[in-house]
């Protein structure tokens, strides 16, 4: 975290500042969940871990079989 958001001066952003992650609103500092120390980024990184799982083993390669003669 580079700073802390709850002692900010600068005023949170209305659309930008939203954080999808803990619904809270941020200045435009601190309005990425690594420098507020979001609440929700660990639910985010499983999440994005998981759909990556998936489409990495829906688009594996299979060997095809040979028949040796």
């Amino acid at each position: 975290m580079t700073a802390n958001p709850t002692q900010c001066p600068s005023a949170a952003l209305r659309v930008a500042g939203d954080c999808p992650h803990c619904q809270k609103v941020f200045c435009g500092t601190h309005r990425t969940p690594e420098s507020h120390n979001c609440s929700g980024m660990q639910a985010c990184r499983d999440a994005a871990f998981q759909a990556n799982k998936e489409r990495l083993e829906r688009e594996r390669t299979v060997a095809s079989k040979i028949a040796q003669a």
